[in-house]
């Protein structure tokens, strides 16, 4: 069953399904879906973790292999329709754009996906900055990245403090539905 802290907001169309832990302060938007069902050999279903102050937005879809998982650092932006396949991990404060797709890659921290790009296989140093519509897809793709510019730094920050917020309306809307 997920854990999800009471802190979050999970839209009602998301869907929530099977090893998933959720931190405080996390905005699911509608459509999404986060599924750790699938066991591995060992016959675990290995967990999703989406870490503090992430905002997970709609019709995004995470999701692992059998055996492997997903971690989101705290503080990342999954934008609208992108897709996170396990085995991954993103580091904190990281931004993955418009319909991006990121599988068996792990994200190094504070990294600027932009939209359509395709990220596989790979290491991504920290402070990275990809493309719109890249494929990186070997090492060799991963080490000659540009870094993230400032205005990707600021946008990045952008993004988390605009969930935040929408996070806190959501929330006290909420509560006065239930009044």
């Amino acid at each position: 069953m997920p854990s999800i802290d009471p802190s979050a907001f999970i839209a009602d169309t998301a869907r929530i399904i099977g090893n998933v832990v959720i931190h405080p302060g996390v905005f699911v938007g509608y459509g999404a879906v986060i599924r750790a069902d699938e066991a591995g050999s060992d016959g675990k279903v290995t967990r999703i973790e989406i870490g503090p102050q992430c905002n997970v937005q709609e019709g995004v879809i995470i999701h692992a292999l059998g055996g492997t998982g997903v971690k989101i650092g705290p503080r990342c932006s999954l934008a609208h329709g992108s897709i996170v396949h396990g085995p991954c991990e993103i580091g904190a404060d990281s931004f993955v754009g418009f319909g991006a797709t990121i599988f068996k890659a792990n994200i190094g921290v504070g990294t600027f996906v932009a939209a359509r790009a395709l990220v596989q296989g790979v290491e991504i140093p920290a402070g990275s900055s990809i493309p719109p519509a890249a494929k990186i897809l070997t090492p060799a793709h991963a080490n000659q990245l540009e870094k993230a510019t400032e205005s990707d730094i600021s946008f990045m920050k952008e993004i988390v403090e605009t969930n935040i917020k929408l996070l806190k309306g959501y929330k006290r809307s909420e509560c006065s539905e239930q009044e």
